[in-house]
């Protein structure tokens, strides 16, 4: 079901073992978090959408692929709408693929949930552990075998985390996904964790470690630069140790934090660093966004539109990323960028203007309507001239004619926007009150009588459901004439983590402020003795220059593909060339890089970008290139100001032909001279670039020789300016 398995992703055990036992996987069905409300108060996060597909079904479909033969669903929050989901579907019913599922109402943290799952006694070895708003492509065969390895030399060692290099946003300290910057200290031999901390003062960007870590670990790595990508190894210790220590609630903070703490035990954690494969887990609605743009741009492959069907009417991959449905009704003058899928049976209107976003099955969209950056669920109606920006819309909401969302609201299920209302930044609006400190979340996130998602329970809950919302609803809207729904308040600093979290892109002023921030740090710091922010402490390391020319290296490349990928999510996502300037700025502060390093590494990215957009035709390449360098102007030449920057991209573009995109080769002195009369590159940039080749080798010398007739021109149109004055 779902994406084919992988061969080979099954250790198999020892051969004197007479007992064959599975893999066997822990999905936890809850996050025990409230990062999703007011949508999770009436339906569990695993089934909330992820382009279409339920979450659980895309942890589901890797835990099957990787070899996983045994999964135990743990299921809290909205318990019966997991256990009836999972009845429905297929997953009960694959050969050599069992899942069960384990109900608790009485379990409000993970911690809990593994004591339950010890009680039972059905874990019989070595397991995955996970949850299920987790996406993966990855094969487990090296970690189960780099954990099975640890265990026969030392039982102490009950963990192996899943991590992935994922560079954070060094001015807000925060990753792609939404979450905290994370440290990590790992010894760079065994893989052994010895420090985790994804609470660090950033007050002044430094870090305090105990001298006991340097002094106990004769080499030590400390990185920042690392995801947790949540999946986790685990022997049966694991399961005692929660049942051992009821203090233990939560994974991270209380479970990894505690083993590394205590001296008495010796229980050891160890990672497992993942590089070309995808993992991540949903944590808040930035991470929602984040991974369904990574699934539709395939970096999730096989976990993608095309063959995540689960029974729906099936998906077509069409040019420039977009997925259509079979069955959907578009009028002719409807425009559909790139990068957006359409679920079956959604009609949409004359003129009407939809990108970057994902719109669900039975959607009717009006006429000159305008949709970017949104998540439009199932069964929604969207009256004529709606505007929608980075939104989520849940299903059966109701937005009336000329509404506007501005960025970041996110509408619950069934509500009613008034025509013309503006829905303001930010906003969470629900049929429901807001809940009051004393609510607590056994009586609404973790009672299912109060769903009122009517397909997902039974008819009694649906009863219940109404009566609730009689008595929680006041017929005086706050959504405009006509208009349902409540809409939340901001708590105190509340502010802070909606834009944070939120689908929409940063503000800008809020990156302008913290690039402010970070550079009054780094003036701060400079007098100071700092730690390198990611990489390997030894003692007497002043001896180890070919490590630095190494880590140097490594920077520089890491730095190029940060780079290249800002660039690509400015693309696809029609980001402001401004806003693009601002976190290539950020990146250059986090790795120390000059102007000319930016300029390289962008001009790089963007002549990438040409070279992989569809051509027929070295015209076609060409054609490409002037496009990217007509709309993307302004970032580069922020960049070009010197002529060693302008040099700087000259000696990038004979590396790209030399190299990576021979391609280029033939049309070198073509493009240069383009680069010159659009005024990226002046005259003396390359005149002075054939002026270095003078004493280069001859192999050294190609482009400059292709370039001859152009550099012979540039040399003589100053003599002839000169012959008209006279």
């Amino acid at each position: 079901m779902g994406a084919q398995k992988k061969s080979g992703a099954r250790v198999s055990e020892d051969p004197d073992e007479l007992v064959r036992v599975p893999l066997q996987a822990v999905l936890l069905a809850d996050s025990f978090t409230t990062k999703f409300r007011p949508i999770t108060l009436e339906r569990p996060k695993v089934l909330l959408p992820l382009v279409n597909v339920p979450m659980i079904n895309y942890t589901l479909t890797w835990l099957e692929s990787a070899g996983v033969e045994e999964v135990f669903v743990f299921c809290c929050s909205h318990s019966k709408q997991v256990i009836n989901y999972l009845e429905k579907s297929e997953w009960l019913s694959q050969p050599n693929f069992t899942v069960t599922t384990i109900e608790s109402q009485n379990s409000v943290s993970a911690g809990d949930a593994l004591r339950v799952i010890y009680e039972r006694n059905v874990i019989q070895g070595d397991f995955v552990l996970i949850s299920g708003d987790t996406v993966s492509n990855m094969s487990l065969t090296q970690a189960l075998l780099e954990h099975k390895e640890r265990r026969k030399k030392d039982n102490n060692a009950v963990m192996t985390m899943v991590i992935k290099r994922s560079k954070p946003n060094p001015a807000i300290h925060q990753s792609r996904l939404g979450t905290d910057e994370l440290f990590m200290a790992i010894d760079p031999n065994t893989k052994q964790l010895v420090y985790y901390e994804d609470r660090a003062d950033q007050s002044r960007g430094t870090l305090q470690l105990d001298k006991s870590l340097l002094v106990d670990n004769p080499s030590l790595s400390l990185h920042h630069d690392k995801q947790d990508c949540y999946i986790d190894i685990c022997s049966p210790e694991v399961l005692s140790l929660f049942t051992d220590n009821f203090d233990y609630q939560h994974l991270r903070r209380h479970f990894v934090k505690g083993l590394l703490l205590d001296d008495i035990m010796g229980y050891k954690i160890f990672v497992h660093e993942i590089h070309s494969d995808y993992a991540a887990r949903i944590d808040n609605f930035r991470s929602y966004d984040t991974v369904s743009k990574d699934i539709i741009h395939r970096w999730t492959y096989p976990l993608v539109p095309d063959v995540m069907n689960f029974g729906h009417t099936a998906t077509k991959l069409e040019r420039q990323g977009m997925y259509r449905a079979l069955e959907i009704s578009q009028s002719q003058s409807a425009v559909i960028g790139p990068f957006t899928v359409i679920g079956s049976g959604t009609k949409i209107g004359n003129n009407t203007k939809i990108s970057s976003s994902v719109i669900g099955e039975g959607c009717k969209i009006g006429s000159n309507v305008t949709i970017e950056g949104c998540y439009i669920w199932d069964n929604i109606i969207i009256e004529d001239g709606c505007k929608l920006q980075h939104a989520i819309v849940c299903d059966g909401v109701i937005i009336k004619s000329g509404a506007v969302l501005e960025p970041g609201v996110i509408l619950s299920f069934k509500v009613v926007v008034g025509p013309e209302f503006v829905v303001p930044t930010y906003s969470k609006v629900s049929l429901f009150q807001q809940p009051i400190e004393e609510d607590s979340d056994e009586e609404l996130e973790y009672a299912d009588s109060t769903s009122v998602i009517g397909s997902q329970v039974d008819k009694s809950d649906v009863e219940i459901a109404s009566k609730v919302l009689e008595t929680n609803f006041s017929a005086a809207s706050q959504l405009g004439v006509g208009g349902a729904g409540h809409v939340w308040s901001t708590c105190e600093g509340g502010l802070e983590e909606e834009w944070r979290h939120s689908v929409a892109p940063i503000p800008k002023d809020k990156i302008l402020e913290a690039i402010k921030t970070m550079e009054d740090d780094i003036e701060f710091a400079q007098d100071d003795i700092l730690l390198p922010p990611s990489g390997e402490l030894k003692p007497n390391s002043n001896d180890s220059d070919d490590d630095d020319h190494e880590d140097s290296r490594d920077d520089s490349y890491y730095f190029e593909k940060e780079v290249e990928a800002t660039f690509l999510r400015a693309v696809h996502e029609n980001i402001q060339e401004s806003h693009l300037i601002l976190e290539i700025n950020s990146l250059k502060l986090s790795y120390n890089k000059d102007t000319s390093d930016c300029a390289g590494a962008l001009f790089y990215a963007m002549m990438k970008y040409a070279l992989d957009t569809p051509h027929s035709s070295s015209d076609g390449l060409l054609q490409n290139v002037q496009a990217v360098f007509t709309k993307w102007k302004k970032a580069l030449t922020s960049y070009l100001n010197g002529n060693d920057e302008q040099i700087e991209v000259i000696l990038k573009f004979e590396e790209m032909c030399l190299e990576s995109a021979k391609e280029f080769a033939p049309l070198f002195t073509t493009i240069l001279h383009h680069l010159y009369n659009d005024d990226f590159v002046e005259e003396n940039a390359i005149l002075s670039w054939e002026d270095e080749k003078k004493d280069a080798d001859e192999a050294d010398k190609v482009f400059v020789k292709q370039a001859q007739k152009l550099i012979q021109w540039l040399k003589e149109a100053p003599e002839e300016d000169d012959d008209d004055e006279e």
